[in-house]
C-alpha cells in the first residue's frame, strides 16, 4: 500500500477518535510533500517548514546533549503542532486543534508516523531497486575545461579600477 493512502485511513481513523485533529502531511525529510489531508493550508509550504524546523530540533538536541530526538510540539493560540519521524526518510506533522491531553495526542502521532513511514519506507526502496536494476547511466558526466571551446571558458573578470573623481 502506498504511503499517501496509509496516511489517510490513518488519519480518517484517528478523526474519528478525535475530532479536534484537522490533518496531517507527509513529507520527505528533503522538506518535499509526499502526502497531505489538510483542508485549508498550503501543504507543499508546511512540509518543508516541518523539514527545516525538524532538523533544528535534531540540531538543538544535539548541542544540548539530550538523546535521541523525539518529536516536535509547537504550541499555537488555536491548537497544536506535532512533527516527529516517520520511518527513515520521512516526518509526519499533525495539526489539531486545542486538547488537553497532549501526551496522549503525541503518542498516536507517533503511531500514525510509524505506519506511514514504513509504508513510505517500502515503496521508496521498491523504487530505489527497480531503478537500479534497469541500468540507465549517469545522467551526466563533468567535462574537463580544456576540452570546451575558447568561448565558454570562464575568463578572469577585468581589475577592478576606481572611476574617475
Amino acid at each position: 500500500m502506498k504511503a499517501d493512502a496509509v496516511l489517510v485511513t490513518e488519519l480518517q481513523a484517528l478523526r474519528r477518535r478525535r475530532p479536534e485533529i484537522n490533518g496531517g502531511v507527509l513529507a520527505g525529510t528533503d522538506g518535499l510533500l509526499v502526502a497531505s489531508d489538510l483542508p485549508t493550508t498550503d501543504a507543499t509550504h508546511l512540509a518543508a517548514i516541518s523539514a527545516a524546523s525538524f532538523g533544528l530540533g535534531q540540531r538543538m538536541a544535539d548541542t544540548v546533549d539530550r538523546s535521541e530526538f523525539q518529536d516536535l510540539v509547537l504550541a499555537t493560540s488555536k491548537g497544536w503542532v506535532v512533527v516527529c519521524p516517520a520511518g527513515l526518510h520521512a516526518l509526519f506533522t499533525l495539526v489539531t486543534g486545542p486538547t488537553d491531553d497532549l501526551p496522549r495526542l503525541r503518542g498516536e502521532a507517533r503511531e500514525v508516523a510509524d505506519r506511514a513511514g514504513s509504508a513510505f519506507d517500502a515503496h521508496r526502496t521498491g523504487v530505489a531497486a527497480v531503478q537500479l536494476t534497469q541500468g540507465y547511466g549517469p545522467l551526466a558526466m563533468r567535462t574537463p575545461m580544456a576540452t570546451l571551446p575558447t568561448q565558454l571558458r570562464r575568463t578572469r573578470p577585468p581589475a577592478w579600477r576606481r572611476p574617475p573623481v
